[in-house]
Order: structure tokens, then sequence, then C-alpha cells
């Protein structure tokens, strides 16, 4: 049996696991164990059921500050070479075992340094480009304002590939069916995040369908950072930092003129427990 954490940052939910832990395809143990359905915590009706991914993490707490190496396996079995919302999350799992408030985190997208803030966490996210070979697209030209699927979209790369449509009201949006057309265009040759978002007082409200869990998620933190960023680029606002609202809470996006953006909110543990590293066994 495998030893897990919850813990969940504005709703967006990870199992975590230390990389020692003797599972044999972490891609299978994602997929069963994340399932919304008969996944983590479905025999509990007091828990949620399932996770936006699985976080395996191999921590060095030799160095000050400790340093923690993240993989991220996400419901469909795949990998993502960052998530926002899930370094948080490794940032206080690792804060918990070393009382450090600083923490380097490698990630397939490069280093991160995370800072907590009591129930708080910030963590850098390296800085976001427009370019057509970062995000990656289909194209030599950067796609700012474009129409795609029937939507006018602009695509940058946040550690991940996204697709940010503005619109009057994030609520009003079908986002089940517009948003997979977009996730799967022959532009975004390896798919793309896609989120809506619409000014809400000083902020916008965000919300996102993510790639790799195939569905809506409560909250995603590079996609948090595409919005700041995007509404930046287009004249939407002229804050460096930038209140953004998925429906599982309130994030701050820092986006300096140079430099990398920084993502910051709340991150809270729900529980812990084993779970069966091989996920056909009894």
């Amino acid at each position: 049996m495998i030893r897990y954490e919850k813990l969940h940052g504005t709703g967006n939910d990870f199992l975590v696991v230390d990389a020692a832990a003797d599972v044999p395809d972490w891609s299978e143990f994602a997929v069963a164990h994340c399932d919304r359905e008969t996944g983590v915590g479905a025999d509990d009706p007091d828990r949620p059921t399932g996770a936006d991914g699985v976080l395996v993490l191999d921590l060095d707490a030799t160095p000050t500050p400790p340093e923690v190496t993240m993989r991220l396996y996400q419901p469909d079995g795949g990998t993502a070479a960052m998530c926002g919302n899930g370094a948080r999350c490794v940032a206080r799992w690792v804060a918990d075992r070393t009382n450090a408030r600083e923490v380097v985190i490698h990630t397939p997208a490069g280093t991160r340094r995370a800072e907590i803030h009591g129930d708080e966490v910030a963590v850098e996210m390296g800085v976001p480009s427009f370019e057509p070979s970062e995000v990656p697209l289909a194209r030599d030209e950067p796609l700012v304002e474009e129409p795609v699927e029937g939507h006018v979209v602009t695509a940058l790369t946040t550690g991940v590939p996204h697709a940010v449509a503005f619109v009057d009201d994030v609520d009003a949006v079908d986002l089940e069916t517009m948003a997979p057309p977009i996730r799967h265009a022959d532009v975004f040759p390896e798919g793309a995040n896609v989120n809506v978002a619409a000014r809400e007082g000083d902020g916008f409200a965000q919300r996102t369908f993510e790639r790799g869990v195939e569905g809506e998620t409560d909250a995603c933190g590079t996609g948090a950072v595409a919005v700041a960023v995007a509404a930046r680029r287009l004249g939407l606002t002229d804050a460096e930092r930038v209140t953004v609202s998925p429906p599982g809470g309130e994030l701050t996006v820092q986006v300096p003129e140079t430099g990398p953006a920084v993502l910051r909110g709340p991150v809270e543990r729900e529980f812990d427990g084993e779970l069966p590293g091989t996920p056909t066994q009894s």
C-alpha cells in the first residue's frame, strides 16, 4: 500500500506521493485513483472523489532552501510539464516536512522558486511567451485575438500551452461544448488548455478546460497566469498585480515587465491515507 496526502490549491486537487513509493506504473496509478467516480475517496461520502492529478515528488532536504523534483501525472495517464497550483501544493508539502519558508522546485518546464506566506504559497511561473515555437503553434506568427474553431482566442505558454478567450460572462459559456474543438485544433500540435475569462471588478473571472484532465477544473494556476498575461497584452488591464478568480477561489498573478510571473493563493491539506500501488489489486 502507498502512502499519500491529498492537497488542493483553490480547489485544484492532487494526490501527493513520494517518488520512492513502490508504484510499478505511475500513469496507471493516476488513471485509477484520479477518477471522479471510482477514485480515491469513493468509499467515503464525506470526501470528494478523485483528483486533478498525482504529484510524484523526490525531496532533497539537504540544501538550503530544500529542493524537490516534481512530476505530474494527469487523470488520462499523461504528464504535464508545469502546474501552478500543483507546484504550490508541492511547496506546502515540502514546508510541512522541513519547516522551510522557501522551496526550489524542479519541473520539466524549468526550475521554480516558491515561498510560503502563512496559508498562502507564491510560486514563480517562468516567463510567459506568445512565440509560436514556444507555445507551440503550427504557424510562424503569434496567435493574438484570432478565431479558432469559431471563438476569438489568444495563445501563449505559461509552462504549458493555453488558449484564452475573453467573454462577457464566463458562467454563460458551455465550456464542455466550446473547449474540446479548440483544445484539439490543428494550430495546437500538442493541444492546449482552454480558458474563458471575463472582467470582474478590478480582476477577471476564469474557467478552464484542462488538457489531460479533459474537463473543467475548479482552478488552473497556469491558466490564471495566461489570463492575466493575455489581458495585459490586449490592453484589458495595465495592472502589474491581477486578481483572477476561478470557481475554486481567488488567485493573485504578478506580471512584471521583465522576469517571471508569480502565482499566489491558498493551499489546504484535505486528508491522507493509503492506496494500492497496483490499482487492480484488492
